[in-house]
């Protein structure tokens, strides 16, 4: 839709109607955008191929957003809309379930392969991830550490992370576990690691993936 300048925009935050959460929005010539994802500012391609994908094959309203330090892809947002879509409590628990697998499996499988070293370099890396991108309830050792050691799928205390933490998530995993390991077969088998997933909570969450540009990456 468009590619634009940080002076062109006014970006603020709106309370999230069902949680405690503030949420970033874009605003333009009288439109309202949420933020759907963020890429660093070496990653000027992947991002305008993300926003393509988004706007010429899956038709959304997308803005593409360049500043000096990143890029980021925000979607039209009708404020009543919020709270009715992906990242609502329906969809956010499991997707986030599923992320945090992902995750778990990629720093197993650094341990179990690279040793015990690599595997506390990577949990740095991804603590950095973390808090470069402002991840709710992740801005802390003690809080990651938490993440790589909890059961997602019994425990109460699932992070309330909305759709861009999780793409974000899914971007820079895939990005260290290909620096890690050389080659990206790592992110192939993703329905076997999720296999102790509900089928309808796997199922939808695959479908997403497969819908997004990540499901070229995660398969």
């Amino acid at each position: 839709m468009f590619i634009l300048k940080r002076q062109d925009v006014e970006i603020s935050t709106i309370q999230h109607p069902k949680r405690e959460q503030q949420i970033p929005v874009l605003s333009y010539q009288g439109q309202t955008f949420r933020l759907i994802s963020v890429f660093a500012a070496n990653q000027q391609e992947e991002a305008k191929a993300f926003w393509r994908d988004l706007t010429d094959n899956r038709g959304k309203a997308c803005v593409l957003l360049e500043e000096p330090d990143r890029y980021s892809v925000w979607g039209k947002l009708r404020l009543e809309q919020l709270g009715s879509e992906v990242g609502t409590d329906t969809k956010a628990l499991p997707f986030t379930q599923a992320c945090i697998l992902l995750l778990q499996t990629v720093y197993i499988d650094i341990a179990d392969f690279l040793g015990n070293r690599q595997a506390g370099l990577f949990q740095k890396d991804i603590t950095d991830v973390f808090r470069q991108w402002h991840f709710p309830q992740a801005d802390t050792s003690e809080a990651v550490n938490y993440l790589f050691t909890m059961d997602p799928l019994t425990t109460l205390q699932v992070p309330q992370w909305e759709e861009h933490h999780l793409i974000t998530l899914l971007q820079e995993l895939y990005r260290l576990g290909k620096e890690y390991f050389g080659n990206a077969n790592f992110a192939e088998g993703v329905g076997e690691i999720l296999q102790d997933m509900p089928a309808s909570d796997r199922n939808q969450f695959l479908e997403w993936l497969n819908q997004s540009p990540l499901g070229k990456l995660w398969r």
